[in-house]
């Protein structure tokens, strides 16, 4: 399955803010993180889901990763959530 039919199919919480939060509740089950997002912003995320043993998905672009989510504008990441 494609990352945008994990999107589609999924409950997403999208951005920084909410994807850091959704991992520190335990509550993200794979988290999308665009190539081309600053790692400055992206570290912090990919470390929690390592400790977290959650999958982590690159995705080519903050602009399509953005789109995939049903977005006008670019996401550096997202995380599919469990309900």
């Amino acid at each position: 399955m494609s990352y945008d039919e994990v999107i589609q199919n999924s409950r997403m919480s999208i951005g920084m803010k909410q994807t850091l939060r959704m991992l520190e509740l335990g509550k993200a089950t794979e988290v999308f993180v665009a190539k081309d997002a600053d790692p400055r912003i992206t570290i912090k995320a990919i470390n929690l889901c390592k400790k977290h043993g959650v999958k982590v998905t690159q995705v080519e672009s903050m602009k399509a990763l953005g789109k995939a989510c049903g977005i006008e504008v670019g996401a550096a990441m997202a995380a599919a959530v469990s309900e």
